[in-house]
């Protein structure tokens, strides 16, 4: 079995490699560049086709070196979707409504072959079933992870990362509960993703696009909603909350920040996790690794939250909140702006 993971790794990985410098240079017949912006950190124009790879690497080494069933048809069906959402998205620039409503479609295809969340953990002991409410729980999980990931993506290979990190934490958890499907799932993924890191950490040579980061985020929701945490030893939803512990809480505060300040929640700004870092003298390297870490720990902490007990995990999942919040009051998260001193600044490439 742990040969088959590896397997299925050591082939997204190369897949990826080998793909991305490919795709780069297809970015020059689909217009498909980020251009400098004030929303964009990048000077110059770079290939947003990396996501192509990223696809394309998973699919190829999930489908050679693994069995299916009615479920992974759905999770692979809804990737595919979000997939070319999100790449009419790089080269079109479609509208955030109907983007909106292609995420809630991916979801939707989802619930449609049997993968939802049907229960989460109550805190005070056993399991809330949620019967049909598992469809809304469902949607907005998987439409606020494909937009968590979404909105990290603000450095170089920081989405990326990132999402390797909560990856193998999800693969370490699914081992625990002797989940195939979304261990091969998330193994498959940190190999494609490990394979265009390469290329995407500063400086960046090619992004990942919207493709890539709705892709990744899709399927890391897919993950959590498969099964892979619902035992009664696993304190569900808590678990992947930290696995995605950086995007998510980065995007509660922004949202925090932005209604206490009377900005719409849509609005871009430069209160993120990694401007903060910046603005405080880290150059965008540091910034990153600095991230990388904090993700690392809060993986750990969810594999310890998943082998106790509901109380004792609850507590700890209470501790590490508290830890992430009194980390952000610190950064400044909840301001309002960055002054004009601290602006982050990009380093020469």
């Amino acid at each position: 079995m742990i040969s088959k993971f590896i397997l299925i790794f050591v082939s997204s990985l190369i897949i990826s490699y080998l793909l991305t410098p490919l795709v780069k240079n297809a970015a020059n017949f689909i217009n498909g560049f980020d251009h400098p912006s004030k929303r964009r950190i990048n000077t110059r124009p770079i290939a947003n086709t990396g996501g192509i790879a990223i696809f394309s690497a998973f699919m190829i080494s999930y489908f050679l070196f693994n069995d299916h069933s009615l479920s992974t048809y759905g999770i692979m069906f809804g990737a595919t979707f979000i997939f070319i959402l999100g790449l009419i998205d790089d080269i079109f620039e479609i509208s955030p409504l109907v983007k909106l409503m292609g995420q809630i479609g991916a979801a939707s295809i989802l619930i449609y072959y049997g993968v939802q969340i049907n229960f989460i953990t109550n805190p005070l002991g056993g399991m809330i079933y949620l019967g049909y409410f598992s469809f809304p729980v469902t949607i907005l999980w998987v439409v606020g992870i494909i937009n968590t990931v979404n909105l990290i993506d603000g450095l170089d290979g920081l989405a990326a990362g990132i999402s390797i990190i909560a990856t193998m934490t999800l693969f370490a958890v699914a081992m625990q509960e002797y989940r195939l499907i979304p261990a091969v799932l998330a193994i498959a993924l940190a190999g494609s993703l490990s394979g265009f890191l390469k290329y995407n950490f500063h400086p960046a040579e090619i992004f990942m696009g919207d493709s890539g980061s709705m892709f990744i985020g899709f399927i890391l929701a897919a993950i959590s909603a498969t099964g892979a945490l619902k035992s009664a030893a696993a304190v569900t939803i808590v678990v992947p909350i930290l696995a995605l512990g950086v995007p998510i809480f980065d995007t509660i505060f922004a949202i925090i920040r932005r209604v206490y300040h009377n900005k719409p929640i849509g609005e871009a700004d430069q209160g993120h996790i990694h401007h903060r870092l910046m603005a405080l003298g880290w150059s965008h390297r540091q910034a990153v690794i600095i991230v990388y870490g904090s993700s690392l720990m809060l993986g750990a902490t969810a594999l310890i939250i998943n082998g106790l007990n509901i109380k004792n995990g609850m507590i700890l999942f209470g501790l590490a909140v508290a830890g992430v919040i009194y980390g952000a009051w610190k950064l400044g998260i909840f301001s309002r702006e960055l002054s004009h001193d601290s602006q982050p600044v990009e380093e020469s490439n």
